[in-house]
């Protein structure tokens, strides 16, 4: 799809943030850990992303009540919903310079429409070697879902269903989208928060 950016300035995918918390010492960790076996910056974000998608779970998946939101917070329990789990993708990239973004899909909760709306989280990220961004899906693949990393073809977890009124938003946000964030931190109980108080649009 065509993408749009809420900036023209990559240095603006590069900031630190509360939620990108990347001067902690344990994101500065494991992004050289990562980094030091990686040949190429491509295979960088590769390994960062098949990291965060495969040893972070989705909280729903495990039926996790606990709610992570910075991306320390998420690497130290390691788990997280996608709002989360796109915090540590962000924040591990940016680390080591690479811009990174924010994306968003409207998706049924459930199968079909009458289970209602979620707003779905993912990444975008800056690569140089094709000078172009490329939107990951660090979701978590389960059966049903299977996305990967891919420089020719978008390979999300989620394909937009349009008959069924799901979006896809083309903008690449700078910074996690505020109703996100929200959600986060005034829910307390993560199965709760999925079910009944997700954001439904933005």
């Amino acid at each position: 799809m065509n993408l749009s950016f809420d900036s023209n300035s990559l240095e603006d995918y590069l900031t630190e943030t509360e939620e990108v918390d990347y001067s902690h010492l344990s994101i500065k960790e494991k992004a050289s850990e990562l980094y030091s076996t990686s040949t190429d910056e491509d295979h960088f974000v590769k390994k960062v992303y098949e990291f965060v998608r495969d040893e972070i779970s989705h909280s729903w998946d495990i039926q996790s009540s606990r709610i992570t939101c910075k991306a320390s917070e998420v690497l130290f329990f390691k788990e997280g919903i996608c709002y989360a789990k796109s915090n540590l993708l962000c924040a591990i990239l940016r680390n080591k310079g690479i811009p990174t973004g924010f994306c968003y899909q409207r998706l049924t909760i459930g199968d079909t429409p009458d289970t209602g709306y979620c707003i779905h989280a993912l990444n975008a990220v800056y690569l140089k070697s094709i000078r172009r961004w490329i939107r990951l899906d660090a979701r978590g693949n389960k059966l049903g879902v299977n996305s990967e990393f891919s420089l020719d073809k978008e390979k999300l977890a989620f394909s937009v269903r349009r008959e069924y009124d799901e979006l896809d938003y083309p903008v690449v946000y700078k910074q996690p989208h505020p109703k996100t964030i929200d959600a986060l931190k005034t829910n307390k109980d993560c199965i709760m928060m999925y079910l009944n108080a997700l954001p439904s649009s933005l």
